[in-house]
C-alpha cells in the first residue's frame, strides 16, 4: 500500500471554492517520505483548527507535544492512506482501512474549505468501490462532522470518548455505498 501511485478520480462533480491551487492538487498514496509532513499537519490542524470546538487541554491530549506519539510510517503504510499534494506541500490526508473504517482524515490548517478534503474523500470512496466495501464509517470530531455529513454520512450516535486522560465528544458516522453512486466515480 505504500507504493507511490497517483490516483485518477473524476472530480467534475466536486465543487471547488476560490482557492486557485486546489485544482492543481494531486492525490496519491502515502510514501514514507510523507511521514514528517503528515505528523506536523496532524499536530497543527488539531492544535489550530480543532481548538475551535475543543478545549486547549483536549487538543493537547489529542495532539501531544511529541508529534511522533504514533508511528506514522508504520500506521500510514498499513492502510490506504491518500495524500493531497500541492506543489510539494501536503495539503491533507485520509486513511481507509480494509473494513471501511476511515481513521485519520485531516486537511492542513491553510487548506481548510478549499476542496482538498473533498478530493481526498473521493479517492477513498473510489478505492472502497474498487475493494467492494459497502459501508464506510468513521468517528468524526465536532469539527469534521459537517464535512462528513456533506459527503453523505449519517450520524449513528453522539459519543464520549477518552484520549490520554481527556474526555471528548465525537460522532460515530456511516455511509452505505450504492452502485448508482459508483458510476459517478468511474
Amino acid at each position: 500500500m505504500g507504493n507511490l501511485q497517483w490516483v485518477n478520480v473524476n472530480y467534475s462533480s466536486c465543487p471547488m471554492t476560490d482557492h486557485q491551487s486546489a485544482n492543481l492538487i494531486k492525490i496519491r498514496l502515502f510514501n514514507q517520505q510523507d511521514a514528517e509532513q503528515i505528523a506536523r499537519l496532524f499536530h497543527q490542524t488539531v492544535r489550530e483548527v480543532n481548538v475551535r470546538d475543543y478545549s486547549v487541554l483536549q487538543v493537547k491530549a489529542w495532539a501531544p507535544d511529541d508529534i511522533y506519539f504514533r508511528d506514522w510510517i508504520s500506521v500510514c503504510s498499513q492502510k490506504f492512506t491518500y495524500v493531497a499534494v500541492d506543489n510539494g506541500t501536503i495539503a491533507g490526508f485520509g486513511e481507509l482501512e480494509l473494513d471501511g473504517h476511515i481513521d485519520c482524515f485531516y486537511c492542513h490548517k491553510d487548506y481548510q474549505r478549499m476542496g482538498v478534503g473533498n478530493k481526498i474523500y473521493r479517492a477513498i470512496e473510489a478505492k472502497a468501490y474498487e475493494l467492494e466495501i459497502h459501508r464506510l464509517y468513521t468517528e468524526a470530531s465536532i469539527t469534521a462532522k459537517p464535512f462528513f455529513q456533506r459527503m453523505g454520512f449519517s450520524i449513528i450516535k453522539k459519543q464520549q470518548v477518552e484520549c490520554r486522560g481527556e474526555n471528548f465528544i465525537n460522532y460515530a458516522m456511516e455511509k452505505y455505498l450504492t452502485r448508482s453512486e459508483e458510476l459517478v466515480y468511474s
